[in-house]
């Protein structure tokens, strides 16, 4: 299930001093058990980011790697850096710049400079978790367009805001009794709606910041699997309607009826969920992308490289470079130009 490791997926041998002759077969190691948690377009959609367990972000040049001439080379990161002490848990892009979280902190960094492989953050702000005496992971981001304002689904049970114009912080919504694993926009509303390990999907009028709905898939018999528990790790909207699993079924809920419409007869959990064009996509335990209609059928399940995916995104920034990719329990990030088979694979090396 996707709660992400509390511990530094270094280790120890971070810090020990080793042998150069042991330097290959200790970044072999790592490598095999890298996990990818985070992707992000840059604002032009001609480069990728890949956050990672080990603190690192990785720029991919989509351009090269799409080439007809493309070689094994291009599909390596052409700059990687370390951003966070800990798993980079997620990354969202601006018209300028990329935001990073990690375990506590959230970083910015400019999309100009990242790609002349520079990388200086612009700025870092730390989020206030009170009398806690550990430090919680900020799990996931996005933009509200409408006042240039950032939310972090935090995990000390509260969704976080914060103004980008000026760094400071302004609002939190507080009702979850858990960790909050995900987060959604419905932007026509100036709502968001978060995801929790309470088994809770909550709708906040950012206005206000007060919750105004909340739903317990797990308490719907259709939904419920009490196998895989109660928790929600991904939820997405459009318009009235949203999708949300986890530990439940992935289910198509209609928000002002509150009623679960449609659920998809999907194995083990999922991890990410969107909508795209007339289809939901979703990707979770299990090496496929499965692409489900509105109506409950799974049109397809299209193969992919990591046993599980963690991190699932359309580039919609650039017609010429519009692919889907995924990631997850691997160092690859599968790209997909037709959605329907892999065209191939970045990797970190």
């Amino acid at each position: 299930r996707p709660v992400p490791a509390r511990a530094d997926a270094k280790g120890e041998s971070s810090s020990l001093l080793v042998h150069p002759e042991m330097m290959e077969p200790l970044h072999r190691l790592e490598l095999l058990h890298m996990t990818v948690f985070s992707l992000g377009f840059s604002p032009c959609g001609k480069f990728l980011a890949a956050g990672n367990s080990y603190g690192q972000i990785g720029i991919f040049s989509l351009t090269a790697a799409l080439s007809i001439e493309a070689t094994e080379e291009n599909q390596k990161p052409i700059f990687t850096f370390q951003a966070h002490d800990g798993p980079v848990y997620s990354l969202v892009t601006t018209s300028r710049q990329l935001i990073s979280s990690g375990t506590g902190d959230v970083k910015g960094w400019i999309w100009n400079d990242l790609v002349k492989k520079s990388c200086k953050e612009s700025w870092c702000r730390r989020t206030s978790f009170g009398t806690r005496l550990d430090i919680p992971e900020i799990n996931s981001l996005i933009v509200n367009q409408k006042d240039n304002s950032l939310l972090m689904a935090c995990g000390d049970n509260t969704v976080q805001i914060m103004d980008l114009e000026s760094g400071t912080f302004t609002q939190t919504l507080k009702g979850h009794t858990d960790y909050v694993h995900c987060l959604a926009m419905r932007s026509r509303n100036n709502e968001c709606v978060s995801g929790s390990e309470d088994g809770s999907v909550r709708l906040w009028d950012l206005r206000t910041a007060s919750q105004v709905q909340m739903i317990e898939p797990y308490k719907y018999e259709g939904c419920s699997r009490p196998q895989y528990d109660k928790w929600i790790g991904c939820v997405t909207t459009d318009s009235d309607w949203m999708v949300c699993g986890g530990g439940p079924a992935l289910t198509l809920w209609h928000l002002r009826s509150v009623t679960p419409t449609t659920v998809y007869p999907l194995p083990g959990s999922q991890h990410q969920v969107m909508f795209h064009q007339d289809l939901i996509l979703a990707a979770g335990e299990g090496a496929v992308i499965n692409h489900c209609q509105i109506s409950g059928e799974v049109k397809t399940k299209v193969p992919c490289t990591p046993p599980s995916v963690f991190t699932l995104l359309v580039n919609e920034r650039s017609q010429e470079h519009k692919v889907l990719v995924a990631a997850g329990s691997s160092n690859t990030i599968d790209v997909f130009t037709n959605f329907g088979y892999r065209a191939f694979s970045l990797r970190f090396s």
